[in-house]
């Protein structure tokens, strides 16, 4: 038995419940804590363990080789991939009708101000 779960048990064969009480915590958070602490070493030897190391993504794909001509295209497995032109005719689309765009009236003209001394008598 711990020294603080002790004075709890002698407070409350005293009568003394007040005192008891506080005992009580006092135990308590004690036990509390220990547990916590070693929860946290516990928590820190698996974090840091290098025998618990995991993969984190997907394994790589294969990929072929690059192919040393860059005009044949080649799939994932190596085969070739063929094209044929396409014999269809360009596709066309009406052409859209435009309005014509409103000019805002323009402002009046602001007079210059004069240059130099003209205008200006002293």
């Amino acid at each position: 038995m711990t020294e603080k779960v002790s004075k709890f048990i002698n407070t409350l064969q005293k009568g003394q419940n007040a005192e008891a009480g506080e005992a009580f915590k006092d135990a308590l958070r004690d036990k509390v804590a220990s547990a916590l602490d070693q929860k946290r070493v516990d928590m820190a030897a698996k974090i840091f363990d290098k025998n618990l190391e995991q993969d984190h993504s997907d394994p790589k794909p294969v990929v072929t080789e690059p192919a040393p001509r860059t005009d044949t295209i080649l799939d994932t497995d190596g085969n070739e991939i063929k094209f044929e032109p396409n014999t269809a005719p360009e596709p066309t689309a009406p052409v859209p009708e435009t309005t014509p765009a409103t000019v805002a009236p323009e402002a009046p003209a602001v007079p210059e101000a004069p240059a130099g001394n003209e205008g200006i008598w002293f």
